[in-house]
């Protein structure tokens, strides 16, 4: 079969054919009455095993040694393939990404365009000290898309980074609580953890369901995250993450406080009472989450929690005891101020 007609059938060119006869993968070993070059049928099937190899990313050095060195072992440049092939879709989908970013930002020229380039290379510097600048200086900037912000945010490590980053949030023109809530569902727990802190910034019902469905969060530093924030606003659904954090000793303090703001509610109140008093039964509550437990109790205010501290005073610890007693003589103090 002459070259012409070897190109039709197969699908690859003449002028590849010839290539690959120059490289020496394919030659073609028959002659025509007229004295021309034919590939024989063996020929035809090399062919078609060096594009079904060229199809799985190798170069044609690549394929002739896979074709023709009998100890070549497919194993190991297999794997290289696919970490090639992996950091060939990072590349892209980072290239991809950031042409949605710029796509989303609307620039009204090219100047626009080639600012919201420099801040995403910014953004997405080695360096803490160029992303923290980046992050200050793209606050209050129009042109600089939320979308950006949020996705820079989320991937934050250094704190101080973060902090600047949910500044120009806060001053951003959107609130990024649709990325936000894509956030809460990262496989990365400390990912889910800045999506709530950041949702916490919003002040609105959409922001504040988010927050409650991060309350099921099987991660208990997001769970935390949300039931704090939802404690400042007034939701009452928050308390039994709340009593788990004094029970614990996961950010006890911060966890208390919110619980003495939801107790302004008396049926809230005396629920947070009956709940830390059930904690308390369970086996394993040693004296240390007594003694939390006694200090939450400080700030509850109504009857329950007087007859609870009352209870906790002839704790047979010592030390839970101390400490419940402590209130009450506060708690008695300022009743009769």
């Amino acid at each position: 079969m002459l070259i012409g007609e070897v190109a039709r059938r197969s699908g690859v060119s003449a002028r590849m054919l010839r290539h690959y006869d120059a490289l020496g993968l394919v030659h073609p070993t028959g002659r025509s009455a007229g004295g021309y070059r034919e590939y024989s049928g063996d020929d035809i099937r090399r062919i078609l095993h060096v594009e079904s190899l060229r199809s799985l990313g190798l170069s044609l050095r690549e394929v002739g040694r896979a074709l023709d060195d009998p100890g070549f072992d497919p194993a190991g440049l297999l794997d290289d393939l696919i970490r090639q092939t992996h950091e060939r879709i990072t590349r892209e989908n980072e290239l991809l990404a950031r042409l949605r970013h710029i796509d989303a930002a609307e620039p009204a020229d090219w100047e626009e365009a080639l600012g919201i380039v420099a801040l995403l290379q910014a953004l997405g510097s080695e360096s803490a000290r160029i992303r923290q600048r980046a992050a200050l200086s793209s606050a209050g900037d129009a042109s600089a898309p939320v979308e950006l912000l949020v996705e820079a945010a989320l991937a934050e490590a250094d704190p101080n980074v973060a902090g600047a980053l949910r500044w120009a949030l806060r001053r951003s023109d959107g609130d990024g609580l649709a990325e936000l809530g894509a956030g809460l569902v990262a496989a990365d727990a400390e990912v889910r953890r800045r999506a709530v802190l950041l949702i916490a910034q919003v002040p609105n019902d959409e922001a504040t369901a988010l927050l409650g469905d991060a309350l099921a969060d099987a991660d208990g530093a997001v769970r935390g995250a949300a039931a704090l924030s939802l404690g400042v606003r007034g939701v009452a659904d928050a308390v039994p993450v709340l009593i788990d954090m004094v029970v614990d000793g996961a950010n006890d303090v911060d966890a208390a406080d919110a619980l003495s703001t939801l107790a302004g509610r008396r049926d809230v109140a005396d629920r947070i009472v009956g709940e830390l008093v059930a904690r308390l039964g369970e086996d394993g509550a040693g004296a240390p989450a007594g003694r939390r437990v006694g200090q939450a109790l400080a700030d509850i205010p109504g009857a329950a929690a007087t007859r609870a501290l009352t209870d906790l005073a002839r704790s047979d610890d010592p030390s839970i005891a101390l400490t419940a007693a402590y209130v009450l003589r506060q708690r008695e103090a300022t009743a009769g101020e």
